[in-house]
């Protein structure tokens, strides 16, 4: 009996789909959401507009967007933090969150 691997499709990349960049902040992936759901509309382009709300759903959550990061389609992308700019004092918050993401990826 042979076992195959089914190879998994790319996944877009949430930003991409958004239009912002990786750095973008909380309020900056809302406009963003906020200005493609105006140009494609669930009754005109419904498979655009759930892919557009998928990607909003998983970036306005930091948990999700810090998991999209690590499964991120470009392993050779920069790294980036999931703080503000303005964020004066780091603590760090354990290694619980990444440990989670990625044990859910493990087949």
């Amino acid at each position: 009996m042979t076992h195959q691997h089914k190879m998994s499709e790319p996944r877009e990349d949430l930003w991409t789909i958004l239009g912002v960049p990786l750095h973008a902040d909380d309020e900056q992936i809302r406009r963003a959401y906020l200005q493609k759901i105006k140009d494609f509309p669930p009754d005109r382009a419904p498979e655009q507009f759930e892919r557009i709300r998928d990607a909003y759903e998983n970036l306005r959550d930091p948990q999700r967007r810090g998991k999209q990061m690590i499964t991120a389609v470009d392993p050779e992308a920069d790294l980036v933090t999931l703080l503000s700019e303005d964020t004066q004092e780091r603590r760090f918050a354990g290694w619980e969150p990444w440990q989670a993401a990625l044990n859910e990826r493990k087949p």
